[in-house]
């Protein structure tokens, strides 16, 4: 079965930086496009960054200039850099596989890792 699994959550103080990990399993990983989401508790999930089969990278507004993401296609794993950590940032941090090939969607999730940013 598809796994999708992240790490590198925990505590940080504002200002801190963390690096989110995701690593994958059973999915043809460089045909992915992957994202990182996070949902905090009482609001909706939101799109934090994505990356592309082919490396091209967006982010939401939010996290410009601050959040960087990343893949290593050999070892079928999605980073995502955080700096300068606001307490704003504290969320559940889920990782996301997409691929279309033809008429058809393959979405796969991780369960999430929390991150939690405070003084």
């Amino acid at each position: 079965q598809v796994q999708l699994v992240e790490s590198g959550g925990g505590l940080v103080q504002p200002g801190g930086s963390l690096r989110l990990s995701c690593a994958a399993s059973r999915i043809t990983f460089n045909l992915y496009s992957m994202a990182w989401y996070r949902q905090a508790p009482g609001k909706q999930r939101e799109l934090v960054a994505t990356i592309s089969s082919g490396g091209t990278t967006n982010y939401a507004d939010s996290v410009k200039g601050r959040f960087t993401i990343s893949r290593d296609n050999a070892k079928n794993t999605v980073f995502l850099q955080m700096n300068d950590l606001k307490p704003e940032d504290t969320a559940v941090y889920f990782c996301n596989a997409n691929w279309g090939p033809t008429m058809v969607q393959y979405d796969y999730w991780g369960q999430g890792t929390q991150v939690t940013v405070s003084s």
